[in-house]
């Protein structure tokens, strides 16, 4: 089972001064960036994915947030998206390349932004090594299976413009001999009409799936959608699941044969998830996770900013809370300070991004509370001085600090390497 990472076109600076918190002075935003799989050894991933929709803007479709600049898709089409994305050499050779529509930013329109022949010439130009056909989005999923005469037209459109487009595509590729594998977008209001689906693409000739619309559903419901389609299509057709949010479930679906998936969960838990920002993977098997300490800028956090603006806080008082608690947590690093006055200081300065929000005093009081003793754990247990990935030892506490984008960046990338060995070790003790 190959992990794919989405291209969020996520880098950092190697340079960044995090004493000063500032970029190297001489950096030039991606000529001077370093991705995931140019920092980290092993790379933390099989694979990438890139969104057509991230790339080309389609008219009248909201800009993506991921968007690359007119340059940056010319260049990726001259160059290549592995040249581009700098996943070329010996070490990146045999891993996959996978390009998709990115249906989501589309997906209020009443049909795809792209049409395959377009879809077809973007994979083959960029030289993808897999392509998903140009899909539309169902998001509702009935799990009582009803029929097409019962489901809404709008969805039974958007089921039938799948398949049509699927037909087209594979039909292109047949054509034109296409450098990449064709995978063929399976969609549907229901487990049943999923698979029923899944079928016909694969009297179309695909032997490899790429399951939408999965977001939304639960562990239960995705499991539902896969035996359904197991039981209409042969055992050897490949499997892929876009956008699996559910990937921290993983080990729930190895045995339904997936051949790959896509998600971008690790890395976005790093700085989206309340407590979880921060993965180690536990001695008894699994995943642990950890709450990053925040201790924010200031002088450019929005809602300190906004306190500031009010004058309910002083920027010269915040400004000193937020030197203590990054200078005590450094201390405390090297062995120089004591863990309960580290939590007392990050807490000291933590407490402002409450104090000027809209809940009452009892609520800041209980989530202070909550805050205080999973920040306390992670104090306590010192996780980053645990790992030794290549982010963690060279970055040391500061990966676990919630602060600018190249920390918080850095601790996905770390995120995404734990999970990667997690993935492989569910894999060896499920062979």
């Amino acid at each position: 089972m190959k992990f794919l990472y989405s291209d969020t076109q996520d880098y950092v600076d190697p340079a960044y001064d995090f004493i000063n918190d500032r970029n190297a002075p001489s950096r030039e935003r991606y000529w001077s960036d370093a991705y995931a799989h140019e920092l980290m050894n092993p790379v933390p991933y099989d694979g990438l994915l890139v969104a057509m929709s991230a790339v080309r803007q389609a008219s009248g479709i909201a800009a993506s947030k991921v968007r690359y600049s007119t340059r940056e898709e010319q260049r990726l089409l001259r160059d290549g998206v592995r040249k581009f994305l700098r996943f070329g050499g010996p070490k990146f050779e045999d891993l996959m390349l996978m390009g998709d529509c990115g249906a989501f930013a589309y997906v209020g329109h009443p049909k795809p932004a792209y049409a395959p022949t377009e879809v077809v010439e973007f994979y083959a130009e960029a030289g993808f090594t897999h392509g998903v056909s140009p899909d539309h989005i169902i998001f509702s999923c009935d799990m009582n299976n009803p029929p097409a005469t019962s489901i809404a037209a709008e969805i039974r459109g958007r089921y039938d413009i799948t398949l049509a487009n699927a037909e087209e595509f594979i039909r292109l590729t047949q054509q034109v001999d296409s450098p990449f594998v064709p995978l063929g977008a399976v969609q549907g209001w229901s487990p049943a009409s999923m698979a029923e689906s899944a079928l016909r693409l694969e009297q179309m000739g695909y032997r490899y799936l790429a399951i939408g619309g999965l977001v939304p559903l639960r562990v239960d419901a995705i499991k539902a959608v896969l035996d359904a389609i197991r039981q209409r299509i042969h055992a050897s057709t490949d499997i892929h699941l876009l956008g699996f949010a559910k990937a921290d479930e993983i080990h729930n679906f190895t045995s339904f044969g997936i051949t790959s998936f896509d998600s971008t969960s690790p890395l976005i838990r790093a700085f989206k998830d309340e407590k979880a920002n921060y993965y180690l993977e536990a001695a008894a098997g699994g995943l642990d996770y950890y709450t990053a300490i925040r201790i924010p800028q200031a002088t450019e956090n929005i809602r300190l900013m906004q306190g500031i603006k009010r004058g309910i806080f002083s920027a010269e008082d915040l400004q000193r809370r937020e030197k203590l608690a990054l200078s005590t947590l450094r201390a405390y690093d090297k062995g120089h300070a004591k863990p309960t006055d580290t939590l007392d200081a990050v807490m000291d300065y933590h407490q402002f991004l409450l104090r000027g929000s809209d809940d009452e005093v009892p609520q800041q009081e209980k989530t202070l509370a909550n805050t205080k003793a999973f920040v306390s754990r992670t104090i306590e247990e010192v996780p980053w001085k645990r790992c030794g990935c290549d982010i963690c030892r060279a970055v040391g506490v500061e990966v676990i600090i919630f602060r600018s984008s190249n920390r918080n960046k850095r601790r996905g990338f770390h995120n995404l390497g734990v999970y990667h060995r997690h993935l492989n070790r569910i894999l060896e003790n499920a062979a």
